[in-house]
């Protein structure tokens, strides 16, 4: 199975270029909770602060200014440390 992809501080132009702002938000509070991915998930951190733990695998921290790709079928548990607000794409 694919991995959670991080990309740290993407460049703005390329954040432009694929239309990430035009994204919609998607926010949630401080929380942990189980979720598993029914397709690709690209997301941009605009707040927050996150550990994603994959069933059977690592912790992922993921932040504000993060670029983020969650792979179909990957069952994990998100805790929400800080509050969340990103842009996402099915």
């Amino acid at each position: 199975m694919s991995k959670i992809k991080v990309e740290r501080n993407p460049d703005e132009k390329r954040l432009k270029v694929e239309g990430i702002y035009d994204w919609p938000i998607w926010t949630k509070e401080v929380s942990e909770f189980p979720w598993t991915y029914e397709a690709d998930e690209t997301c941009y951190f605009l707040e927050g602060d996150v550990v994603v733990t994959p069933s059977g695998g690592n912790p992922v921290e993921m932040k504000k200014g993060d670029l983020v790709t969650f792979p179909e079928g990957m069952s994990c548990t998100w805790k929400i440390r800080k509050d969340v607000k990103k842009h996402y794409k099915l």
